[in-house]
């Protein structure tokens, strides 16, 4: 069965986002002024052929524990479709 597979990686809460801090400051100059703590992340998407969706989640989580996330200071969410 072919599972579409969607990770979104973000930065640990206690580290500091210099992206989130730039863009913050980027939408006060705006005018966006009510905008705060902007945290900047990324989206992976792929498919993937598994048995069932939970083969299909330990395989993505197996890809973001060795490859797509630094797990020290990003944490993950994996959804299967």
């Amino acid at each position: 069965m072919k599972f579409i597979v969607n990770i979104e990686i973000m930065p640990n809460k206690e580290l500091l986002d210099p992206q989130g801090k730039a863009v913050t400051l980027g939408l006060k100059n705006l005018g966006l002024n009510t905008v705060e703590n902007v945290r900047i992340g990324k989206h992976i998407s792929f498919e993937i052929e598994a048995e069932n969706a939970e083969k299909a989640k330990d395989a993505a989580e197996i890809a973001c524990k060795k490859l797509l996330a630094n797990p020290i200071m990003e944490s993950f969410i994996i959804q299967v479709d």
